[in-house]
């Protein structure tokens, strides 16, 4: 019988705190995946605080990482750098926030970074954190024990390299309960007298409320994928379900849509997608906005006899992990089973899902059930994605959350 190996705290030295990994448990991390599960790990050494730097250990002694410790989340440490002599400080996170947006500025180019993410999470080396721009004003989104640790730090960063008016935070996820966090929002730097504010995509003005708004004001993931619906609109009867601030509504009246029908449950939401309307000078008389379950109005439509050339289905996130997939599976076959009831022969729906616990083979699957039962065919003509400014690293496939279809039935 092989001998078990010598346990790393005995080749600890130093205060440093350190994890020690079950013997070849960190595989996964040499493959590039960041996250350290409580089950990987053997011993704590130290006395580490939540979103304190630990090193990352293996049942050998070889250190592999350095990471932030989340003593109440299953996932326990969340990689910072690979390289053991890294410093994790001030400079650790303005030298990651400006790579971040060095990659975006060559990816989309500097007109474009008035509107777009900055930082994504794990595929910018920064898990938990989140920043938006909009205009002159940075929304931050920290949900990690870490993120939260080093939060000033961020900050500072983001205040720093982009020369922003205000960092208005809205760290306000469900998410950071995992990780012991309470909710915290307002701003953290500059000053924000009117949460509104205005950016232009693809010459379509829209006005984003930082502070009120759904995630952190806008769905800028849907930039690509609200200018494929526009291509799509011309002379068409459009169906916009869980419309919000009307993102793809005005998206398809630039087109040349028609008419266009919103849903959406949230007044407030509405009120703001018609303020955005009027924004841009369109044809009131060609949108139609309606607040209401989506569900219960799709119903409604189908039995007034309505029909529609194009639908676009967004809903919001149905299964946050893959243990809600079952729950989430029936949702979106029932709404997608409406949607093609309401679909024109011919017609094209466009339908997302952005639950992370349903993948986008599962997805796809899902849709076809609903089309069988729909008593359609349907045709796929492309398959979409979030907007490159939300990369997803290739050895992190838990980064991939929104999938779409554009489906041509016939």
């Amino acid at each position: 019988m092989r001998p078990a190996p010598e346990r790393a705290p005995s080749r600890i030295t130093g205060g440093s705190a350190a994890v020690v990994l079950n013997p070849e448990r960190e595989r996964s991390l040499l493959r590039g995946h960041p996250w350290v599960f409580s089950g990987a790990i053997d011993q704590v050494h130290g006395d580490p605080g939540s979103g304190a730097t630990v090193r990352i250990v293996t049942a050998e002694g070889q250190t592999v990482g350095l990471g932030a410790y989340s003593p109440q989340s299953q996932i326990r440490v969340r990689l910072w750098t690979r390289d053991a002599a890294s410093a994790i400080d001030g400079a650790f996170f303005r030298e990651r926030l400006r790579a971040a947006i060095e990659r975006r500025r060559a990816l989309l180019g500097s007109e474009s970074l008035a509107a777009c993410r900055l930082v994504h999470g794990e595929a910018d080396g920064l898990p938990g954190v989140v920043a938006d721009r909009y205009s002159d004003v940075v929304v931050l989104q920290l949900t990690s024990a870490g993120a939260e640790h080093w939060r000033d730090a961020i900050a500072n960063a983001i205040e720093a390299e982009t020369g922003c008016r205000a960092v208005y935070e809205r760290s306000d996820a469900e998410v950071r309960e995992l990780e012991g966090l309470d909710a915290r929002t307002g701003a953290i730097r500059g000053t924000l007298v009117e949460t509104r504010v205005e950016i232009v995509e693809h010459g379509i003005r829209y006005r984003v409320d930082v502070a009120r708004g759904q995630k952190t004001g806008f769905y800028l993931d849907q930039r690509d994928n609200r200018a494929r619906v526009r291509d799509l609109s011309r002379d068409a009867d459009v169906l916009n379900c869980f419309g919000y601030t009307g993102g793809f509504a005005l998206a398809a009246l630039a087109g040349g849509a028609r008419s266009v029908v919103s849903v959406d449950s949230s007044a407030e939401a509405l009120a703001l997608a018609r303020a955005n309307l009027e924004a841009n000078g369109f044809d009131a008389s060609r949108a139609e906005w309606a607040e209401a379950d989506v569900f219960q109005h799709l119903r409604q439509l189908r039995d007034a006899g309505r029909s529609f050339d194009l639908v676009v289905l967004d809903p919001p996130k149905f299964a946050p992990t893959a243990a809600h997939a079952d729950r989430a599976a029936r949702a979106y076959k029932d709404i997608n089973l409406l949607a093609f009831r309401l679909l024109r022969h011919g017609g094209v729906l466009v339908t997302f899902s952005c639950s992370g616990g349903v993948s986008p083979d599962l997805f796809q699957k899902i849709v076809a059930g609903a089309a069988v039962d729909a008593g359609s065919q349907a045709q796929v003509l492309a398959r979409l994605q979030a907007a490159p400014d939300h990369p997803v690293m290739l050895a992190f496939p838990e980064g991939e959350y929104l999938k779409g279809l554009i489906l041509k039935r016939f």
